[in-house]
């Protein structure tokens, strides 16, 4: 079974070479690092975070994660924790999946053996008509270039009030029994703020106030510390979408043995378009 795009021809180009033009243009743009990946270097890179909108929006941010990702050693797998936008249960997908770019193989046996030691289920209808994933692909496969026969993925949607410690654990489990090299690329954006979204923890100087309000936030994320990021999530009724798989993508740290979180680009929709009534903010994190 191939999982079909659904997103083709709306967050992003359907067109194979309008796509890739309109990747290069993300890399090329004022909000994105201004040029295109250069080759890869002996830098080990843990996992990244990367904002899933449409490619007029967040795609300028996310190719920074992706850049990196093109420069980094070339991992066996990349491990692709995504959300439910419609609430459904976290689970695995063992399929490939098809982009306009071409097929992405999914590493079916690793994701079988993380359904055993995770706990997880196999629920094809639920990756079916989620984005969060799907949009990361293209990207993942433009970074992949020199390396795309041997491009290999595990879907995984990290649904709120999951145990994703239990499936970082999991995760680690079936790294250390198979010996793979992975990595992590969690999908989020942070604050979805206004009328669209129902959320107003300010009225003024809202594009300052979306930056402090998401700042806070990434600073839990810099310390590796997922405990306290839920917190905030919570305490503040925050609207980062993706907050449970960047949960297990700092749980995954500790395993991991990462150093650093840096967070390489920050900027909001309102940016993009200069209105800040109903905008979402974007980030680009690097774990090393």
């Amino acid at each position: 079974m191939i999982r079909q795009p659904v997103m083709a021809g709306h967050f992003y180009e359907e067109n194979p070479k309008k796509l890739e033009k309109q990747i290069i243009n993300c890399f090329e743009s004022k909000f994105g690092p201004g040029v295109l990946p250069s080759k890869r270097k002996n830098k080990r890179i843990v996992g990244v975070i990367a904002p899933h909108a449409g490619y007029v929006f967040s795609g300028p941010c996310a190719v920074w994660a992706y850049k990196e990702i093109a420069e980094a050693e070339f991992p066996e797998v990349y491990i692709m924790l995504g959300l439910s936008h419609s609430g459904k249960k976290s689970c695995i997908s063992l399929s490939d999946w098809e982009t306009p770019l071409g097929i992405v193989k999914n590493d079916t046996e690793f994701g079988k053996l993380i359904m055993k030691n995770a706990g997880l289920k196999n629920d094809e209808q639920t990756h079916l008509g989620e984005h969060s994933i799907e949009v990361q692909l293209p990207f993942l496969q433009f970074a992949s270039k020199d390396r795309i026969k041997d491009l290999r993925i595990c879907p995984i949607i990290i649904s709120p009030g999951t145990p994703y410690e239990e499936i970082a654990k999991g995760i680690d489990k079936t790294i250390n029994q198979t010996g793979k090299n992975a990595v992590i690329i969690a999908s989020s954006d942070f604050t979805h703020y206004g009328l669209n979204y129902g959320f107003f923890p300010f009225t003024e100087n809202i594009k300052e106030n979306m930056k402090k309000f998401d700042a806070k936030a990434i600073e839990h994320i810099k310390n590796l510390d997922d405990k306290g990021f839920l917190k905030y999530v919570f305490d503040n009724d925050a609207t980062i979408c993706g907050a449970y798989p960047i949960a297990a993508l700092l749980s995954l740290a500790k395993y991991f043995d990462a150093k650093k979180a840096i967070l390489q680009h920050y900027y909001t929709s309102g940016d993009i378009i200069n209105d800040y009534s109903s905008a979402v903010g974007y980030a680009s994190i690097i774990l090393e």
